[in-house]
């Protein structure tokens, strides 16, 4: 039997909310076959935080801590990268991944909108 494990990562940074974090992780949860994870953002001591939660075996769990500390979305501005063993429960990735993509396509279409209201129809 696999050993599975849980970490819990927390990003902080003046700029970590609104550049497309949580979908970055998630995508990396993804390419690694997480069993479980969740990700979200929080605040501490004024400080925009990222916080995700994964759960997977020991090789695909560091892979995944690994990516959390080198690589960020380009606008990103990160402080810090911590990371610490979870005890409690982690959703299942595929959960997740439903709720994610309902959530960002929420976000997306009054943009999507506004761009098509905005953009000049070309003449056949």
């Amino acid at each position: 039997m696999i050993d599975r494990m849980k970490l819990k990562v927390k990003i902080t940074g003046s700029k970590v909310h609104d550049v497309g974090y949580r979908p970055f992780l998630t995508e990396i949860a993804m390419d690694l076959a997480l069993r479980g994870f969740e990700v979200y953002n929080d605040e501490e001591d004024g400080r925009q935080v990222v916080v995700a939660i994964a759960e997977g075996d020991e090789q695909r769990i560091g892979k995944f801590s690994s990516a959390a500390n080198i690589h960020c979305p380009q606008l990103a501005i990160v402080d810090g990268v911590k990371s610490e063993d979870f005890a409690g429960e982690v959703m299942p990735l595929w959960q997740f991944a439903s709720i994610s993509t309902a959530t960002q396509m929420n976000k997306a279409i009054p943009f999507l909108l506004a761009v098509k209201e905005n953009t000049d129809i070309i003449p056949e």
